[in-house]
């Protein structure tokens, strides 16, 4: 199987793409290599043949085309994204462009090419904030985001089920929560 990793230079995006490869799976790496990117932690994958590294944006419709037509992958994963919730108050525009417009333009890019799963990684802060009483998040909560991060990762939740829904993508969102290990970046901005 080949699959096309976005935002892989990235701390969850490499942990995936090392267990891909572990896996005997085929992996592109498109990535960006913004401040979140940490290619160190890709030394393990880069010595497999079954590895592709390419730098560029998601926001790239001609690239994201190419690639997609060049590599004929079977799933995307969708790790892309600008992160962080006090970068995303200190600068929101990055987080729409790249968050919202970059999903866009994978999406429309998938769809036009046909065939591929596509696998949405999200975020629990789409759900806003556990009460005293929460015990956890489920499928049923509903969206609540508090911040532009979040409201960018809802954003794109709702442009991936609408691409599934529209056009009969298959598509899968996972949110996760509460991530950390080795890689991890340590973000220290100023507050509002």
């Amino acid at each position: 199987m080949t699959i096309l990793v976005t935002g892989g230079a990235g701390f969850i995006g490499s942990a995936v793409i090392r267990q891909l490869i572990r896996a005997g799976e085929t992996v592109v790496n498109l990535d960006k290599l913004t401040y979140a990117a940490t290619p160190e932690a890709l030394e393990e994958a880069a010595d497999s043949p079954a590895y592709r590294f390419v730098h560029g944006d998601i926001c790239d419709g001609p690239l994201v085309a190419r690639l997609l037509e060049e590599y004929r992958p079977d799933a995307v994963m969708h790790l892309a994204a600008e992160s962080h919730v006090d970068r995303s108050i200190d600068g929101p525009a990055a987080f729409l462009e790249t968050n919202i417009t970059g999903t866009f333009t994978l999406l429309e890019a998938v769809r036009r090419a046909g065939g591929i799963r596509f696998h949405h990684i999200s975020t629990d802060e789409v759900f806003g904030s556990l009460g005293p009483s929460d015990a956890a998040f489920s499928e049923t909560t509903p969206y609540a985001p508090n911040s532009p991060y979040s409201a960018s990762k809802a954003a794109s939740d709702h442009l991936v089920r609408a691409w599934g829904e529209t056009y009969g993508l298959e598509v899968v969102t996972s949110n996760c929560s509460n991530n950390y290990g080795p890689w991890q970046l340590e973000v220290t901005t100023s507050s509002p």
